[in-house]
């Protein structure tokens, strides 16, 4: 680059970019410097003093993580007076942390996963340790060649061990105070859950609020885990574990596609996850499922033979007999007898060939995923700019002077989105919350935006028209880009703010401040979900969204931008090679017959013309007899949890019915037949997320012969038995290349473009002492995000404007959800859910697994309270349909009318998914859904 600058390291040259540290410039290139606070997207703190260097010129020895670099800059970084001067630091540090793992007469013959053999009473031995040669200080002090009978008296500090809170215990024992776990969690994930303390005068490292972390605000993400330098953190599931074995892959429990490097003892067992640091998706975090939600893999209750109902009973059959029958069961109900679910964690060539095996061998579009609950989430993106994704990179987010999240729970439902939100709020972007609930991101919000359910769509129309009266639209813009922008602008003028202001029940007042924080910013992103948004309505809601960022000419530019929030991991991939009723690989229409005609060429096989039935209409069908057979991939908590009615009772209706998953769970018990099912470790293929990133699973474990197979073979399988052509076990490789000539959006992608978009990153020195990160880190994995041509990904859509096609403002409709009256219910419950509530009173309850205690606050408007002749403080309880919730009332003017709220802690989510007995918890979080309630006095 024109403006590098060179300097150099023990007399080696190298080129670096001004603005940078030494200690960044020195990593990079490869040169090893100790350090034990820095880390790898932090700021340089210089707690450790191990980064010490001797620049020619300058007096002293400074820390190289906090030295900027300058043109000419000659650095010596193991000189005899810098090494010893570090060796002077590191003996203060050993003094104050157990050692005995360094001075075991047998620690060079001993290996890391030997039984110890010195004496019971020795309490500082290796195996003590749960960071036994995988330490940063052990390796630093062997680094140094330090003499180990340092002069300083070792003074253990007997604090408790911290092993109650969920998924990873604490010993400060162990911990050097090196500051990492505290910057990580305020630098890199925007929280103060943790912060420095102090015992006796000592400083230390402790919650930053209460005792326990459930009621310090923590989310359980383990970033502090992935840079603690010792084992001082350390994940509770195999703790002591060492890993030999380690797999880059894509963790399949959201959309946000975090790559994740999966570490695996001799025996292929799942031990760690850890984030990659270079990942363009995530950039080194994770959350609470991704991190110790993985463990389902390492299950012993896994299906490993398929099962073949017999007199009523699901009994163990062969893999040969188990085809023989779903393959001559499945001919007899082909046509929309014929249904095909799909799992939002199955790969995008899975997604491929099973609508190709619905289509083309059972003659039916009836196939979809069973996350697909919103499918006009992104169809008002596609109808209005062209395509049907989020327009930029997940991490643009925190460059946005202005970012509006739209009833979206981002820090449970996709929560490294919610990173780059929190630190561009940290930075002065201005935030907007529009949600009836209280969410993580509220409490970041400039304005929270509370409107009563079924008045959202409403409310857009009031946001948009009151960015236009306040002159904020971009005129020259919308007439360069957009068809007919002055209709739009005329349909909003009949739309009354006071009205609106009164029916939703936000305020004129914070109407126009959203409005004007929106308007004015010179980036301003949107997020949404529509989580609660009522059906008539989502399809508008998208529309409004979309004129929003028109008006404004928020699109095609860096920091700005429109995020859909789809439930599901793979879904965006789903949609993008048809695996849904009305679309074609490609987002081709089933309906169009110039469409169908150019796969039947492929395919050598008709298409059915008519669209399919789609999640839910597929529900409805096997419960009235309309469907009659289904293929279903997985066990998704949609048909239990009430968003598709009686789910599980409508598969009991069908005829027949054949599962493909990993435990035998609700779905598979009803199944005639069952098929063993390969987890996300044990997969090849891709996952597309939600900013159309194409990226790469590995598999990491190997499976048995006859054991459980991934179910791009288990779909060719049973092709090949009913004699499609087609199916003849292609590899994952190979279905890519044939969705690459069928998918214009994936043309140019493949196996190999993908690994072509990896590259070194860190030269790292796996001889030297390094944070687990970045030991890693060495290579990267960009991924494709479509459309790609000649193998190059688009970033950011529409950055060279809207040359194909203008973009064209649909106007929606602004009208209101269902306000018919329910006697028995009259009331919306709106449950919330926070990390941290520091003016509420708390009270955990200590044990082997610690748990909160406090009485839950129920919040009604004055109004409500008054007719219901409930007083502030009076014990009540709340009933819905699906269960009760006792607690305290309180009134407060800001809930609307018609609405009882009530806010839970984070903590108590955390706990009960530590104690869940369920095989994946991790994949059934409960949401918050509104439902329809009614208030008493309790007693």
């Amino acid at each position: 680059m024109a403006d590098d600058i060179t300097i150099s390291f023990d007399g080696q040259e190298i080129k670096t970019q001004p603005g940078k540290m030494l200690l960044e410039a020195a990593i990079e290139s490869g040169v090893y410097v100790p350090y034990l606070c820095y880390h790898p997207g932090m700021k340089p703190f210089a707690a450790c003093r191990m980064c010490v260097v001797s620049v020619e010129g300058q007096r002293g020895f400074p820390t190289a993580c906090t030295t900027p670099v300058a043109d000419g800059m000659k650095v010596q970084t193991a000189s005899t007076e810098v090494n010893d001067l570090r060796r002077s630091v590191m003996e203060m540090i050993i003094a104050e942390h157990p050692s005995g793992c360094l001075t075991c007469h047998r620690v060079d013959i001993c290996g890391p996963t030997d039984v110890c053999l010195r004496h019971v009473s020795v309490n500082d031995r290796c195996v003590t340790c749960p960071k036994n040669e995988r330490c940063e200080l052990k390796d630093t002090v062997r680094y140094l060649g330090m003499n180990l009978e340092s002069p300083l008296s070792y003074k253990y500090r007997e604090i408790p061990l911290e092993v109650a809170d969920p998924f990873y215990d604490r010993d400060y024992n162990l911990c050097i105070v090196c500051g990492r776990c505290v910057n990580a969690c305020e630098q890199l994930r925007g929280d103060d859950a943790i912060a420095f303390t102090q015992r006796s005068g000592q400083a230390l490292v402790g919650t930053s609020f209460g005792t326990s972390l459930l009621e310090s605000g923590c989310e359980f993400c383990g970033a502090c885990i992935d840079v603690c330098p010792v084992g001082a953190l350390v994940e509770r599931d195999h703790k002591w574990d060492k890993p030999r074995k380690v797999e880059r892959t894509i963790c399949p429990l959201c959309p946000v596609g975090c790559q994740m490097n999966l570490e695996y003892d001799g025996n292929g067992t799942l031990i760690r996850a850890v984030p990659e640091i270079n990942s363009p998706a995530n950039q080194g975090q994770a959350c609470f499922k991704g991190k110790f939600g993985l463990q389902f893999v390492n299950d012993a209750g896994r299906l490993q033979t398929p099962l073949i109902r017999r007199d009523g009973q699901l009994v163990e059959t062969t893999w040969d007999e188990a085809l023989d029958v779903v393959a001559a069961r499945l001919a007899e109900y082909s046509g929309e007898a014929f249904a095909f679910l799909t799992a939002p964690d199955s790969t995008n060539e899975e997604h491929y060939l099973a609508q190709k095996f619905a289509r083309t061998t059972m003659k039916s579009n009836n196939i979809d995923q069973t996350s697909n609950t919103q499918p006009e989430l992104t169809l008002g993106l596609e109808q209005s700019l062209g395509y049907a994704g989020a327009t930029n990179p997940i991490w643009d987010l925190e460059k946005a002077a202005c970012i509006v999240v739209f009833n979206s729970n981002v820090t449970e439902e996709h929560n490294v989105v919610g990173v780059p939100i929190k630190r561009a709020a940290r930075k002065n972007a201005k935030l907007v919350v529009i949600d009836s609930r209280e969410v993580e991101l509220t409490r970041y919000a400039h304005v929270w935006l509370r409107p009563a359910p079924g008045t959202e769509q409403l409310l857009l129309g009031g946001l948009l028209k009151s960015v236009i009266d306040q002159g904020f639209q971009k005129d020259e813009w919308l007439a360069e880009n957009c068809e007919s922008p002055a209709t739009l602008q005329y349909a909003l003028s009949a739309l009354d703010l006071d009205e609106i202001a009164k029916t939703t029940q936000v305020s004129l007042a914070d109407i126009a401040e959203a409005a004007r924080l929106y308007g004015e910013a010179e980036t301003g992103a949107l997020v949404y979900a529509l989580d609660n948004i009522q059906p008539k309505l989502t399809r508008d809601c998208v529309l409004s969204l979309v004129n929003l960022a028109l008006v404004t000419g928020n699109v095609g530019k860096a920091g700005a931008g429109i995020y859909p929030m789809r439930p599901g991991a793979n879904e965006q991939g789903a949609w993008d090679v048809g695996c849904v009723p009305e679309r074609l690989p490609g987002y081709r229409w089933v309906s169009n017959a110039e469409d169908r005609q150019a796969l039947e060429a492929l395919w050598d096989s008709s298409i059915p013309e008519i669209p399919g039935l789609g999640l839910t209409h597929i529900i409805q069908g096997a419960a009235n007899g309309r469907v009659k057979a289904m293929f279903l991939i997985g066990d998704s908590p949609n048909l239990s949890n009430g968003k598709l009615g009686d789910g599980l009772a409508a598969l009991d209706n069908l005829e027949f019915l054949v599962v493909c998953d990993s435990f035998l769970g609700a779905a598979a018990q009803r199944a005639d037949v069952v098929f063993p099912r390969a987890t996300f470790a044990e997969k090849d293929g891709t996952f597309t997320n939600l900013e159309r990133r194409i990226q790469r699973l590995k598999p990491g474990r190997e499976l048995p012969e006859r054991g459980a197979r991934p179910e791009w073979r288990v779909i060719c399988d049973v092709a090949h038995k009913m004699g499609a052509p087609g199916f003849l076990l292609p590899s994952p490789s190979e279905t890519m290349d044939e969705i690459a000539r069928v998918a214009p959006v994936y043309a140019g992608v493949s196996y190999r473009s993908l690994t072509n978009q990896g590259g070194l990153v860190f030269k790292t020195d796996f001889k030297s002492p390094q944070p687990t990160q970045v030991l890693y880190a060495s290579q990267e994995d960009r991924g494709l995000q479509w459309p790609v041509q000649d193998s190059k990904g688009t970033a950011i859509l529409y950055e060279d404007g809207f040359k194909e096609r203008r973009a064209e403002p649909i106007t929606p409709s602004y009208v209101t959800g269902e306000d018919e009256s329910h006697t028995d219910f009259p009331l919306w419950f709106v449950p919330g859910r926070v990390l941290l509530q520091q003016e509420r009173e708390i009270k955990i309850i200590e044990g082997r697994q610690n748990s909160i205690q406090r009485d839950e606050l129920v919040e009604l408007n004055p109004a409500d309270a008054a007719s219901l002749s409930i007083e502030d403080g009076a014990d009540v309880v709340v009933e819905t349909a699906n269960g009760r919730l006792a607690g305290v009332a309180l009134i407060n003017q800001a809930v609307p009318v018609g609405v009882v709220a009530s806010t839970a802690l984070f903590g108590q989510l955390a706990v009960d998914l530590q104690m869940s007995e369920e095989a994946e918890p991790a994949s059934r979080v409960p949401g918050l859904v509104i439902r329809r309630a009614r208030v008493g006095k309790n007693g």
